[in-house]
């Protein structure tokens, strides 16, 4: 089974609810078509190892996720037909949910996993819980999951240049918090007898307002944060002073900097909560990025650059537990959790010579 064709059974497996089916796929997979010492770890993700192993030898992984946020009403095959994806091909592009985000990759890492002669060992792990928050990657962190290297595939194609398969360097982290805003209710025609919590809120924001997004540069390449206030909730009637107010704040973290979202607490009432923190990834080994450059140059007619990706990804946790990662794959920017999420299986295939190649070439 070719890396086209193992794409299109992965997406046309629902895993967006409960991933064993996805998962089941994968691990009877490896264990059919490859010689690798395959386990399941407690969080559901698959993990397998090859090639020479041992003291001093070291170990790159190839690594992906199997789960999916969920699909449209028009990506699903609908009730009484099993609850399957609607799987379509045409116009030179595979459609369906996880097609982009990140079954196509996935498949390329699969058959690169089986087909490569490495010096290193090879490793292969497709996580759960990649859409929650690195569930699975943390849980194989925490049970020891440690590869000296690691190529993530997540999108990186069309970066520098469309229809270029690029290797990303570093990417933005996402910490998301809220602030509260604690007051006094009363009347609203005595408004000295409050405390107006949304006053306070707004004095928090306009904290929020002044703050510059942090840099930081991985590699000679800038990577820019923001800070912004994305939601604010407040009130319980027209006609009476807000006790309590809400404001949600996303922001776009860089290695090494974060924005002193710690000073909204200097306003009266006002507290901070960090509520999820997607860690930001940076490689530090410009070798290592130097050579999957190299392994990707030949494969396609584009010339790939080394570029900085928005969005957090597993690469963020593996990095911070010590990995040196970089992030290389076949989905488009735009193209993840679309409803006609799609990827090109011409891509997929030029995946599997890219990871394959980095695997021959550490």
């Amino acid at each position: 089974m070719d890396e086209r064709e193992l794409a299109r059974q992965l997406v046309a497996i629902p895993s967006h609810e409960d991933e064993r089916e996805a998962g089941d796929y994968i691990e009877r997979w490896l264990r059919e078509h490859t010689d690798a010492a395959v386990e399941r770890d407690d969080a559901g993700s698959v993990i397998g190892r090859r090639g020479p192993g041992g003291e001093g030898t070291d170990s790159l992984a190839l690594v992906g996720h199997h789960d999916v946020v969920p699909p449209d009403e028009s990506q699903t095959a609908g009730e009484g037909t099993g609850g399957g994806y609607v799987l379509e091909e045409h116009s030179g592009r595979l459609y369906g949910r996880g097609s982009a985000d990140m079954k196509g990759a996935l498949a390329a890492a699969m058959v690169a996993f089986r087909d490569a002669t490495p010096d290193c060992e090879l490793v292969f792990a497709s996580f759960v819980g990649e859409e929650q928050g690195g569930v699975g990657a943390r849980a194989a962190i925490d049970g020891g999951f440690a590869p000296d290297y690691a190529v993530v595939g997540e999108g990186s194609t069309g970066y520098s240049a469309p229809g270029v398969t690029d290797v990303a360097v570093a990417h933005k982290g996402r910490r998301g918090s809220t602030v509260r805003a604690a007051g006094a209710a009363a009347h609203a025609s005595e408004p000295a007898a409050g405390e107006n919590a949304i006053y306070r809120a707004g004095d928090a924001v306009d904290v929020i307002r002044d703050m510059e997004g942090p840099t930081a540069e991985v590699l000679g390449h800038e990577l820019r944060g923001s800070v912004v206030v994305t939601e604010i909730h407040g009130g319980t009637a027209w006609n009476v002073i807000p006790e309590a107010c809400e404001a949600t704040v996303d922001e776009r973290t860089v290695p090494g900097e974060r924005a002193p979202l710690e000073r909204v607490e200097e306003v009266e009432g006002v507290t901070w909560e960090v509520d999820q923190d997607l860690p930001p990834m940076a490689c530090g080994d410009p070798d290592f990025a130097d050579l999957v450059v190299r392994a990707a140059r030949p494969v396609q007619h584009g010339d790939p650059k080394q570029v900085v990706k928005p969005h957090a990804t597993d690469a963020g946790w593996l990095a911070g537990a010590g990995t040196t990662c970089v992030v290389c794959g076949a989905a488009e920017p735009g193209e993840a959790h679309t409803a006609d999420e799609s990827v090109s299986p011409e891509v997929i295939e030029r995946c599997e010579r890219i990871y394959r190649g980095v695997a021959e070439r550490l």
